[in-house]
């Protein structure tokens, strides 16, 4: 009887493992590439090389994924029609940059929306996150997982930012998205859009007077070196985008696809957790070269007062039945 369960065990054992040779046998041998903006050694471009240690891993070696940070290839906008066409694999990216291809992009910029990391995996992991991700493959892209960036602080080289008058008058480079600029345009300040390739020479030529990013990008990138002050705000979250071309995509058979987006929610996890411990390793770096102040909560709460026809008019814009919805669903996991 041992005798002919160890028989149908081992051939149950080679039935599998000739499966498994079969699915990965229908693996191709292809190159990708993937590009960010920031720079080698970023928590983004690290989630990057495990997601091209994972292909390899899961293909056999036979899928390459070439990294190429350090925005190469150009602005975000650059990347994104290089992506729609195909001539660039692989990318992550503010998921607040996709409203130019679809409105309801514009929810994860608004500012003060998110309280903590865990909201923000249960948010984009869940509904949110696959309503949004479930209107790009018509616009041309695939979304295969979301990374982590951090919360957004703002520095500049004028004067501390004490108190929300404070913000009056100063020149603020955001990224390319329309609530970013109406949020400090609507504190006072003078939004000015820009690809972040270009932030440092503005910054240290003095055309701009500031920027907000997390402290990751602004400790990686060397900003604190053209930047005098740090304030602590978090006024904004920036779930990342990882995407692909839906190009690239629709060229890939089953077996093939099944090893990219395992890799790259399995690559999610991981940068989820380099980029959050890199964050107060930043700031803690940064102390040392920029004075840092923290918003008082008694601040936040006039500066979220002074936003709150912004938030109800994008609210309004994205259409107010999704907004709901994404409001609903943060009553939810606050529950």
């Amino acid at each position: 009887m041992k005798l002919e369960r160890f028989k149908q065990a081992s051939i149950l054992a080679l039935v599998c493992l000739m499966a498994a040779g079969s699915a990965v046998a229908e693996v191709r041998d292809l190159a990708f590439r993937w590009t960010t903006a920031n720079p080698s050694g970023h928590p983004i471009v690290k989630g990057g090389v495990k997601f091209s240690e994972l292909v390899e891993q899961k293909s056999g070696g036979k899928m390459i994924v070439r990294l190429y940070p350090g925005g190469v290839f150009g602005s975000d906008a650059q990347v994104l029609t290089s992506l729609q066409s195909g001539s660039i694999d692989f990318t992550t990216m503010n998921t607040g940059i996709l409203q130019t291809l679809a409105k309801e992009f514009a929810v994860v910029d608004f500012p003060f929306l998110f309280n903590d990391a865990k909201e923000v995996d249960a948010i984009m992991d869940g509904p949110v996150g696959k309503q949004l991700a479930d209107k790009l493959p018509e616009k041309g892209l695939i979304s295969l997982a979301y990374y982590d960036l951090g919360f957004r602080n703002l520095t500049n080289s004028k004067r501390p930012i004490k108190k929300l008058e404070d913000l009056q008058g100063l020149s603020i480079r955001v990224i390319q998205s329309p609530i970013y600029i109406d949020t400090f345009n609507a504190l006072d300040a003078k939004a000015v859009p820009m690809a972040f390739s270009e932030v440092y020479f503005a910054l240290e030529q003095k055309k701009i007077d500031g920027q907000e990013n997390p402290f990751s990008v602004i400790a990686a990138n060397k900003l604190d070196s053209v930047q005098k002050y740090l304030t602590v705000t978090r006024h904004i979250y920036n779930p990342q985008s990882f995407l692909m071309s839906r190009k690239v995509w629709d060229r890939l058979n089953k077996e093939e696809q099944e090893i990219i987006v395992a890799a790259a929610r399995e690559s999610a996890v991981y940068q989820r957790k380099v980029s959050r411990d890199a964050q107060e390793r930043s700031l803690a770096a940064i102390r040392s070269s920029m004075e840092v102040h923290e918003l008082p909560p008694e601040e936040i709460r006039r500066i979220r007062e002074k936003l709150k026809p912004m938030t109800e008019k994008y609210s309004a814009s994205i259409g107010q039945e999704f907004a709901n919805f994404v409001f609903g669903e943060f009553e939810k996991v606050r529950k």
